[in-house]
């Protein structure tokens, strides 16, 4: 079993490797724009999967199964509270960003966006954003490498260290070579191995549960388990996670590649329906895990544990892999979003004064992608670094907090302006973090107070300060009527 597990986990990391050497040598580069944003080229599938999946990381196949098969059914108001997040940011937030992207100098990340939403000439914003992408996506990209770790651990006793040390050279391989487009498609197979993996094993153990085959027979549940609603605090904690999908740059910077609106709503059926499926099918294989496996040691594998017993090597391999295709499908996704920040809002108009060529800046961001992914594996290895989805936790939370509250406003108040935007962002970080540092105990997801007052925030300094000029509320304006703008 485990040669042929680690054979198709060996050829399913070549491939993933191929597709970025594909795209280097189809098209090269591209320029800075090809490399961050695909060009706005990528169609409706491509991008519905490929944001999906980019969410998605390793803790909907093991951390969120763990916490159900652990906790019981109240830890699922974090599938609602996702669900609902992600399906509101498709229908509302994904047309007016797309389109205010390109209407606002075609911008391609979102720091730059939110600095020419202005038309400002101040690089602050950028500054400020590009830090907390590289704190925060470094912590986000341990999380995807820990499970690649425990991953090769768990099924084949090999050293989790090393592990992760391979695991993140394969990312930095297809993600410096082949940039957005080698991201996005590696996250559409990934996307669909997951879909995949989810929707088999727990329907296989379920029917192996009702033949009276399980691993543990007459299953006994602890009390509560079946409570949905166990107190106010989980439950607002829960649907809390869906404020981060406002916020999340890897996620939406989707929405900013698609080649027009109407790709944009047949992307948005796909992947409101793919995530849908993915959240359902991860709480169930949680329930349906402790169904078929009784109690075990560490609840963290029991999606491993369970796909182990109940398929051949073969098929094992196979669906193992989707761990590797979530771990990998968001740590690709970050780092990129981190080296795009770096290069295109700190690099070229601030430390080069925007003399640096297309060149120098994309080596510059495949430097950074280097950089984090060696701070991020060293975070990962250590011990004491928490469990995967803490770390998720976290990451998540600051971006939430911070980005949040000023995107939904950019795009939906046309009095917001640039001193806003600051203070929202700075005071939606700081208020998470410090919640997360100091009042942690007190239970209630850091990212829900981070939120309101980032939004306070943003809203009370614009109030108090300058209305914008009318160049930027007619640009408001335009995107606010419908107007499609076509990618320059």
């Amino acid at each position: 079993m485990f040669n042929v597990e680690m054979i198709i986990f060996i050829v399913y990391l070549v491939f993933m490797v191929g597709i970025g050497v594909f795209f280097f040598l189809r098209s090269g580069s591209g320029g800075d724009k090809g490399y961050f944003l695909g060009g706005r080229k990528m169609g409706p599938w491509v991008s519905a999967l490929s944001a999906g999946a980019s969410d998605m990381s390793a803790w909907v196949l093991m951390g969120l199964p763990a916490s159900i098969y652990a906790a019981g059914l109240g830890q699922a108001w974090i599938a609602i509270g996702l669900g609902i997040g992600y399906t509101i940011s498709w229908l509302f937030e994904a047309p007016r960003l797309r389109r205010y992207s390109i209407a606002a100098k075609d911008s391609i990340t979102i720091p730059q966006y939110l600095t020419n939403r202005f038309l400002s000439a101040n690089r602050a914003l950028q500054v400020i954003c590009a830090i907390i992408f590289l704190v925060a996506y470094t912590i986000y990209a341990a999380s995807s490498i820990k499970a690649c770790g425990t991953l090769f651990n768990t099924v084949m006793g090999l050293d989790a260290t090393v592990c992760m040390y391979v695991a993140a050279l394969i990312i930095i391989c297809y993600t410096f070579l082949g940039g957005f487009t080698a991201v996005c498609w590696t996250d559409f197979f990934q996307g669909l191995l997951m879909l995949g993996a989810l929707l088999i094993a727990p329907i296989f153990a379920l029917s192996l549960v009702q033949s009276g085959n399980a691993v543990v027979e007459n299953v006994v549940f602890p009390e509560n388990y079946w409570n949905l609603f166990t107190n106010w605090k989980d439950i607002l904690s829960g649907l809390g996670w869906g404020l981060g999908y406002f916020g999340m740059p890897h996620i939406i910077i989707r929405f900013m590649s698609l080649k027009s609106d109407k790709d944009l709503k047949k992307s948005a059926k796909i992947g409101i329906t793919w995530t849908v499926l993915i959240l359902t099918f991860s709480v169930a294989a949680g329930i349906i895990g402790y169904m078929f496996l009784g109690q075990i040691d560490d609840s963290s594998v029991v999606f491993i544990t369970m796909v182990r017993k109940i398929f051949p090597a073969l098929i094992s391999g196979l669906l193992l892999s989707a761990i590797l295709a979530a771990a990998m499908s968001t740590a690709d996704s970050q780092l990129l979003a981190s080296a795009s920040a770096f290069s295109v809002d700190v690099y070229k108009p601030i430390i080069r004064r925007n003399k640096a060529s297309e060149k120098e800046m994309l080596w510059a961001g495949r430097i950074v992608v280097l950089a984090i992914s060696v701070v991020a594996v060293l975070i990962a290895a250590n011990p004491n670094s928490g469990t995967i989805m803490g770390l998720v936790e976290n990451a998540w939370g600051v971006f939430g907090a911070a980005f949040g509250p000023a995107i939904l406003l950019s795009l939906f108040w046309r009095r917001f302006n640039f001193a806003g935007a600051v203070a929202g962002i700075v005071t939606g970080a700081v208020v998470d973090i410090l919640w997360l540092v100091f009042l942690k105990d007190f239970g209630l997801y850091e990212i829900i107070p981070g939120f309101i007052l980032s939004l306070i925030a943003a809203i009370v300094v614009t109030i108090l300060t300058p209305a914008p000029s009318s160049e930027v509320t007619d640009i408001f304006d335009r995107v606010a009527s419908g107007e499609d703008f076509d990618a320059q």
